[in-house]
């Protein structure tokens, strides 16, 4: 593959997975959406609330050791196709739970096919794309991850006002649905890569033996609980706690996720521009995730203590702005440690670690705010302590940032040879 040709398979790759992204996040984001109404209308508790959205993760985040090694070892173009449809159909079916039970499976289900987006689009951003530009490649996932709440929120704020809690679900795994036409046209040529094709992938075991993808993950359940608690609970905390109608809370939502990925790109150029003029990478992505992480845990704390919903607005922009940096830089710190074939499983493991967040979490938080009578003060501190010690952790715990060597030749050229 010639230079031009796979800066031109790198743009239109990352764009699409962009679009999976924010469509991830839509779809994964919806229950938190439907909440003011779904919750009273099945009838559930702070506690079983937090367990549904829980059970999203039970299988999400050890299934990611999983679709790593896939990711790695097959073809990672049809396995995200194949993980799409799945979590699309469960996106649809939730429309249709009556009860607890069959919200927990179809979260489950949901868990599952979310599950290839993040270990498959880093294998093909760090084959596909320089490091001059990975920035800018993971800004755009980044920003998808924003936008998709963004869209989300906007949209299904609008369903659940006019149409009820169910129609968020059946138009959003419908609407999911049609990513697959552009992705199966440009990805088709690619369809026979495998990352063994010529006996050089990196054995799962190889990447589980390096440390570094194991503390990457510890600083990775950091930034997510904040991204977490902020992304299931803030609607319904938004309209039980501080009074807000469904259409304010929906454009107070939506103003923030907007804010969140216009920064991620602006973080992600700002980024690549200080690269290519000589400033070390690695050291400037651990600092973006620390300074972000510090960000997050002030606005966390500004909001639970905000005396007006101006001052919330306001500390949850903040939140937003800073927001855009820790969904890009922490995956571009794994390409850069794993390099093309061994970023799938680096970014496994990093996942899958990463996310118990999002089986603790839910459940900590329902638990906090129900042993406190709907007040969810102690849920914010809890969540702002959390973030905090992420920022000391990305710091002082990585060590330097190089790719590691695992003992085989490439079986793709360096994405170095690319630029």
């Amino acid at each position: 593959m010639d230079a031009q040709r796979a800066g031109r398979a790198g743009v239109w790759l990352t764009l699409l997975l962009g679009a999976l992204v924010l469509l991830n996040y839509v779809d994964r984001g919806a229950l938190g959406i439907a909440a003011p109404r779904l919750k009273s209308e099945l009838g559930l508790s702070p506690y079983e609330f937090g367990l549904a959205v829980s059970a999203f993760s039970w299988v999400y985040a050890p299934a990611q050791f999983a679709v790593g090694w896939l990711a790695d070892r097959f073809c990672v173009y049809r396995l995200i196709a194949a993980g799409l449809a799945l979590w699309a159909l469960a996106t649809l079916l939730t429309g249709f739970v009556s009860g607890l039970a069959m919200l927990i499976v179809l979260r489950v289900v949901l868990g599952i096919g979310e599950g290839v987006a993040f270990p498959a689009a880093s294998k093909i951003i760090a084959r596909h794309v320089p490091g001059g530009r990975r920035g800018i490649a993971n800004g755009t996932v980044a920003a998808a991850l924003a936008w998709g709440p963004a869209l989300g929120t906007f949209a299904g704020g609008l369903l659940l006002f006019y149409s009820g809690w169910r129609a968020i679900f059946w138009t959003f795994g419908a609407v999911t649905v049609l990513w697959l036409v552009p992705w199966l046209l440009v990805s088709r040529s690619h369809w026979s890569d495998r990352a063994s094709r010529s006996g050089e992938n990196v054995p799962v075991r190889e990447v589980m033996r390096q440390t570094t993808p194991w503390v990457m993950g510890i600083g990775h359940f950091c930034n997510t609980y904040g991204f977490f608690f902020l992304l299931a609970w803030l609607p319904l905390y938004l309209v039980q706690s501080r009074g807000l109608s469904i259409l304010q809370m929906t454009w107070m939502t939506t103003m923030v996720y907007l804010v969140q990925g216009t920064g991620a790109l602006l973080w992600g150029l700002w980024s690549d521009a200080l690269v290519q003029r000589g400033v070390d990478e690695g050291r400037l992505r651990k600092g973006l995730m620390s300074f972000y992480q510090a960000g997050l845990a002030t606005a966390i704390l500004g909001v639970a203590l905000a005396t007006t919903t101006n001052g919330v607005f306001g500390w949850l922009l903040l939140a937003g702005a800073v927001s855009g940096i820790g969904g890009s830089n922490c995956y571009a710190l794994s390409q850069m440690y794993a390099g093309p074939r061994a970023a799938g499983g680096w970014v496994g493991i990093m996942n899958g670690v990463g996310n118990t967040s999002g089986i603790i979490g839910p459940i900590l938080t329902g638990l906090l705010v129900g042993w406190n009578g709907g007040d969810y003060q102690a849920a914010f501190y809890v969540s702002a302590a959390i973030v905090a010690f992420g920022a000391f952790w990305w710091w002082f715990a990585l060590p330097e940032v190089r790719q590691v060597s695992f003992g085989h030749a490439a079986a793709f050229p360096s994405t170095a040879a690319l630029e």
